[in-house]
């Protein structure tokens, strides 16, 4: 095939270092080996050096016993290492209490950090498309999130252990499907995709193919929506950061001044005096609030934001009352993963009272 002819894969080439060692997480779907092929084919212009990485995730046993005979064909015909490791995630979601999409996500970053850690690679990318981007966007919508949320699927991760990089966001699907057509390239079907089970997949074969009735290119929409929310998120960090180290105080205080700190090691405590609070503007209280939460291991909703900022007086005031909520000063407020609120006549305390296990 002429090199005119060849249809190019759109990339984030910006996230793609010199001299870099990058793992593709390659399952065998479209988009994995669309990606694997496309870096493979700018490898030696870019600079990077590619391999692949695959976990096989004991699911779908005889399906992913073919993804992975599928992939060493792959990576032999493209001169690729092929890096693999087997879990079990049915037992260790049974194991760890967590579903298993919530286990195969915690199993393969395990299997990412690893490969980093021991130095194999540098960064593990990801290929995430467009089309991924706007269903996270549209998920997180139904769901009820914050501007973070709305972020959606963020370009690059630092992790302690190296980079999670997504230089496939700005591709559609069609993208990729157009790519692969016109490499002749095959790809494997993930037969879960087709299930209704998944939130993800009535996400996708349901509400983005309505939506495209009204907007045929909501995928770029969304994605646009997404990389304005994480500036926005951006952009109000270091402040929160600063109003923080300004207004949060610890413990409590005690008579004859100053404050008593938690002496139990599982006990996290913040304060803030009220007044400080008031001459906030609403979006900001709101901010320094799950801030201020985040930092003790949780991750506040709205509707428990809400019911803090009413807790403190400090909730709009066309909010309308919530009878589970006190008011009056010396009230407190019991909400989930051991976090309670107290307000006394000057202060909004945030405590946790941590059982050991982490906030997932």
């Amino acid at each position: 095939m002429a090199a005119s002819s060849r249809v190019a894969l759109p990339l984030n080439r910006s996230l793609l270092k010199m001299g870099e060692r990058i793992a593709v997480a390659v399952s065998g779907g479209a988009d994995s080996t669309a990606l694997l092929l496309a870096l493979q084919e700018e490898a030696a212009e870019l600079g990077i050096g590619v391999s692949a990485a695959h976990l096989h995730h004991g699911i779908r046993s005889e399906e992913a016993d073919a993804d992975l005979e599928f992939l060493r064909g792959l990576c032999a015909r493209l001169d690729i290492p092929l890096h693999v490791d087997h879990i079990d995630v049915p037992a260790r979601a049974a194991a760890e209490g967590e579903t298993v999409e919530e286990a195969a996500r915690h199993a393969r970053l395990a299997f990412f950090d690893q490969l980093m850690q021991q130095g194999t690679v540098h960064s593990v990318a990801t290929a995430h498309t467009q089309d991924d981007q706007a269903e996270t966007v549209m998920m997180k919508l139904i769901r009820g999130a914050w501007t973070e949320g709305l972020g959606g699927i963020s370009p690059m991760m630092e992790r302690a252990s190296g980079r999670l990089i997504r230089p496939l966001l700005p591709a559609s699907r069609q993208d990729v499907l157009a790519f692969l057509k016109n490499r002749d390239q095959k790809w494997c079907e993930d037969s879960t995709n087709a299930s209704t089970v998944y939130t993800r997949n009535r996400v996708r074969g349901v509400l983005m193919p309505l939506l495209r009735e009204f907007n045929p290119s909501i995928g770029a929409t969304l994605s646009a929506i997404a990389e304005l929310a994480r500036e926005e998120h951006a952009r109000w960090q270091p402040e929160i950061a600063r109003l923080l180290q300004q207004l949060a105080m610890p413990g409590k205080p005690v008579r004859g001044g100053g404050r008593a700190v938690a002496t139990l090691p599982e006990e996290q405590g913040v304060a803030f005096e009220l007044e400080r609070l008031r001459v906030l503007d609403l979006p900001t209280r709101r901010r320094l609030i799950r801030a201020a939460v985040e930092r003790m291991g949780v991750r506040l909703g709205a509707a428990e934001t809400l019911r803090i900022l009413l807790l403190a007086g400090l909730a709009p005031p066309e909010t309308p009352p919530d009878p589970t909520v006190p008011t009056k000063p010396n009230s407190r407020l019991q909400l989930a993963h051991g976090l309670r609120a107290e307000r006394s006549v000057r202060e909004l305390r945030l405590v946790r009272v941590s059982d050991g296990s982490p906030k997932r």
